[in-house]
């Protein structure tokens, strides 16, 4: 006889687009303890388990906080419902959330405005509305998202199974795991789980079941800006259709995204355990990673298993090519798929791949202490050099041109470098040597993260594509020019945790060959909201992305 000892959740608080995996512990006839998913293909002793799940519909609607999603709502900003702005954006818990977080909020009706287009019809910002599965609140009849699956079909027929005390229960999936969708917010999930005899098909004991928190909708943070500071005003920057190509300009996103080993309750106590967990936090940074559309996406501290079990399918459906380098296992201890790596994804229709090249800097490390270190100090060297790291160099060929009818045919190559260097203050030498190994003559861009302002030490063609901002004088770039560094022209953050608040992140390219024409806004205090640092509900990683939009300086005939 197989028993069901006992059924929960790591999180009883179910959000829309993430994944639910209910833990199921059971004891067999000899007595042993399992967790396997028994199913009707492979019973255990004779017998199986069957699962359910329900929506527990109630006929009081209700809303919930939309900066405590946890929260029911009491009252709503009438102002968010005059803009047309998502109405899940539009409730609040209390009127002290609201005056709280007004000055974050007021943002959301300000771009709302600045989105109205001539005909008085909405045009989606740049770089979207990333929260596009929770932005009904489904208080009444909603479309569930058809990319979700809970059977064997794209969408999972619900069903009325009881009606009772003003509740109806409607039966929403029949596998182990469920995925909410937006019918399901505000309501309750019960999961039902019974042993099944596999030759009669009859329940061999009660239901086990579990009752989790009201579904919220996926907290997303307000839309970043793209900032124009070449001093051209094209159309081509603000359009998502098309004519950013037509341009002759091409992105680039830099994004450290915060690898599941380091995202610890004991690191990051002051975020929700359910927002820190990776299956939310998957689903958020891929929403805002595919809502920037970035032509060439360099992202750090990628797990080995989640680059070829996430990422590398989820932007494959988005048109992207994957390629990744994992550290070195000198110094890691752990399990070797979580070792985290660097990877960069460039889409298919505008670019091909040329070349690959790999640095590990263990190796550089090896090399250069044969050759300079004195044997009786190579193992001090060693133990300081290295560390792991890695550099990841992809040579790209551009499907578009901007060179003209005087330089037609003519190949427009791009070098990309990813890499996440030492992360230690103290070993500012070793992220120096490393940064400096990684070098390539054509239109080189320069991903980094944690370099610790050695800027200084950068030959003139590298510049910091960022720096661009403390050049504009005007405008919306003024404005951003309040949230850089005046002694490095740097920003005064794109780290910011409860610890430490500062610039750990970079994108360098060359000056020589390569202009920037813009650069996705920066965050200040008040967009993170004053009693939150990084990670939170709605940005998944401690770091802020960093976009820039290049331009090929025409070259010069001789």
């Amino acid at each position: 006889m197989l028993t069901v000892l006992r059924v929960h959740l790591p999180s009883d608080i179910p959000i829309v687009g993430c994944e639910l995996t209910p833990y199921v512990l059971l004891k067999r006839a000899d007595k042993s303890v399992i967790t396997d998913d028994v199913t009707e293909l492979n019973p255990i002793d004779g017998h199986f388990l069957r699962y359910k799940w329900y929506r527990v519909q109630s006929d009081k609607k209700v809303a919930v906080c939309s900066v405590h999603p946890t929260d029911q709502a009491t009252l709503q900003c009438l102002g968010c419902v005059k803009a047309k702005i998502p109405v899940a954006k539009s409730y609040h818990c209390s009127p002290k959330c609201f005056s709280d977080a007004w000055q974050h909020h007021r943002v959301l009706h300000e771009r709302a405005a600045s989105a109205v287009n001539e005909n008085g019809s909405e045009d989606e910002e740049i770089f979207g509305r990333f929260n596009s599965t929770g932005s009904n609140m489904g208080l009444s009849t909603s479309h569930s998202n058809p990319n979700l699956s809970n059977g064997s079909t794209a969408v999972y027929p619900a069903t009325v199974t009881q009606r009772s005390g003003g509740e109806t229960w409607f039966e929403v999936g029949c596998y182990k795991t469920y995925t909410p969708t937006a019918d399901d917010i505000g309501h309750v999930l019960k999961f039902e789980c019974v042993v099944v005899d596999a030759e009669t098909k009859l329940a061999a004991g009660p239901a086990n079941t579990l009752l989790t928190s009201r579904v919220i909708p996926a907290p997303s943070p307000s839309p970043r800006r793209l900032i124009i500071v070449g001093g051209i005003d094209m159309p081509g920057h603000l359009d998502l259709d098309g004519r950013i190509s037509s341009a002759g300009t091409f992105t680039v996103l830099s994004y450290n995204i915060l690898s599941d080993t380091y995202a610890t309750n004991e690191l990051y106590s002051y975020c929700p355990s359910w927002a820190l967990s990776w299956t939310y936090r998957r689903q958020n940074l891929l929403r805002e990673i595919v809502g920037y559309r970035a032509d060439i996406v360099c992202l750090q501290e990628v797990q080995s298993d989640h680059f070829e079990e996430f990422f590398a399918p989820e932007l494959d459906k988005h048109g992207y090519q994957a390629l990744f380098k994992r550290k070195t296992a000198e110094v890691f201890g752990g399990n070797i798929n979580c070792i985290d790596g660097c990877a960069t994804f460039f889409r298919r229709d505008r670019f091909s791949h040329v070349k690959k090249y790999e640095v590990e800097f263990n190796k550089a490390a090896q090399s250069l202490t044969d050759a300079l270190v004195p044997s009786a100090q190579k193992k001090n060297a060693l133990n300081r050099l290295v560390k792991d790291n890695v550099a990841l160099i992809v040579v790209l060929e551009a499907k578009f041109n901007n060179q003209g009818i005087d330089n037609p045919g003519k190949r427009q190559l791009v070098c990309m470098a990813n890499t996440h260097v030492n992360v230690h203050q103290e070993l500012k030498d070793v992220k120096l040597w490393q940064v400096r190994g990684v070098r390539y003559p054509v239109n080189m861009i320069y991903c980094c993260d944690h370099l610790w302002r050695l800027l200084f030490c950068f030959p003139p063609y590298q510049v910091s594509a960022y720096s661009s901002f403390a050049r504009v004088g005007v405008g919306l770039g003024l404005e951003q020019r309040r949230r850089m560094d005046p002694a490095t022209n740097e920003p005064i953050f794109t780290n910011c945790t409860r610890d430490f608040i500062g610039t750990h992140d970079y994108i360098f390219y060359s000056a020589d060959s390569l202009t920037v024409e813009s650069l996705l806004e920066l965050l200040d205090e008040d967009s993170l909201r004053k009693d939150t640092a990084l990670p939170s509900p709605e940005w998944s990683s401690d770091h802020i992305a960093l976009l820039a939009e290049f331009r090929c300086k025409p070259r010069t005939r001789r």
